[in-house]
Formats: C-alpha cells, sequence, structure tokens
C-alpha cells in the first residue's frame, strides 16, 4: 500500500501489433503519475531491448518472453505498483499462465480490426510481413487468439486515445485500484 493506499495490479495490454496498446499505456502511465501512483511500464519493444534479447519470435520464445515478463510484473505487483504491460501476447493460454502468476491482474483487448493496424502501421512491419519479409508476424503468418473474457474491451478504431484512457481509469476504479 503506497500514499493512495495502492495496491498493485498489472494492467495487461493485448491486441494486435499497431493496434493502440502502447499509446494508450502511455498516456495512462502518465496521467496516474500526476496523480501520484506508482507506475512502471513494461512494453513489448523495450522488453525486447534488454530483458529478453536472446528470444526470436516462435511460438516457444514468445512464451519465454511472456514468463519473463509475469515475473517481473509479479515482483512489482505485489510491491503495489500499477504495472502497465504492452505485449502483443497472442495465444491465450500464454495471457492466462501470466494472469495466473501476476494474480492482482486486469486484462484490456485492444481491439482494433487487422486493416486499421496496417493503415496506423508506423514502423511498415505489415508491409514486411506482407512481403514475406518477416516470418510469424501476428496477424499476417501467425495467429491472434483474442481474449474469450477480457475485464476490459477498448475499440481504437472507434474511439479516440481519451476516450479508450478514460474507460480504463473508470475500470481500476470500479475494480477499487483508484480512489
Amino acid at each position: 500500500m503506497g500514499e493512495h493506499g495502492q495496491k498493485g495490479v498489472t494492467l495487461w495490454f493485448t491486441g494486435l501489433p499497431s493496434s493502440g496498446k502502447s499509446a494508450i499505456a502511455d498516456r495512462l502511465a502518465g496521467i496516474l503519475k500526476d496523480r501520484g501512483y506508482r507506475v512502471e511500464r513494461l512494453d513489448g519493444d523495450v522488453v525486447r531491448q534488454d530483458l529478453t534479447r536472446d528470444l526470436g519470435f516462435s511460438r516457444a520464445d514468445r512464451e519465454e518472453n511472456i514468463r519473463r515478463v509475469a515475473f517481473v510484473a509479479k515482483l512489482l505487483t505485489r510491491n503495489g505498483v500499477f504495472v502497465l504491460c504492452s505485449f502483443v501476447s497472442p495465444y491465450r493460454e500464454m495471457r492466462a499462465r501470466a494472469r495466473a502468476a501476476v494474480g492482482s491482474f486486469v486484462e484490456v483487448y485492444v481491439k482494433c480490426p487487422l486493416e486499421v493496424c496496417a493503415a496506423r502501421d508506423v514502423k511498415g512491419m505489415y508491409k514486411k510481413a506482407k512481403a514475406g519479409e518477416i516470418r510469424e508476424f501476428t496477424g499476417v503468418s501467425d495467429p491472434y487468439e483474442e481474449p474469450l473474457h477480457p475485464d476490459l474491451v477498448v475499440e481504437t478504431d472507434r474511439e479516440p486515445l481519451e476516450g479508450s484512457v478514460g474507460r480504463v481509469l473508470a475500470r481500476m476504479k470500479e475494480l477499487g485500484f483508484l480512489e
């Protein structure tokens, strides 16, 4: 419990590449920090540069990536931190294991149609995947298993960033994590 009587929780943002996971988590982190909460961000791109740079994108490597992230999230969560994780985490089983490992866990499905994600893609990853330059790319040559029972769904093709962030804040309050 922190100065707010803060209970730790991991918010796990899952969705296709370029669906808006990082944008929502980054904005949310700023708002929560401004309100005096302890917040850490675990983002796919950043984590892969450091914690899991030895891993590729095979199913086994993706599972190991998420296992390591869930371990870090668990440590932070049990120490009263809001942990905002943004990972494609394409397999239901892998997300279920992360939930089980962390305990205090809120799955946020950042839902967005594939064609909208591909149009937003600043890194050109979808184009490379469709051209066969990237193997095992989620949504193109590798599956994405939609969450069956997420704690929250935000549809980033239907609402602005602030709308999605507002809905996450409302859900956190509803679940008793915010005053």
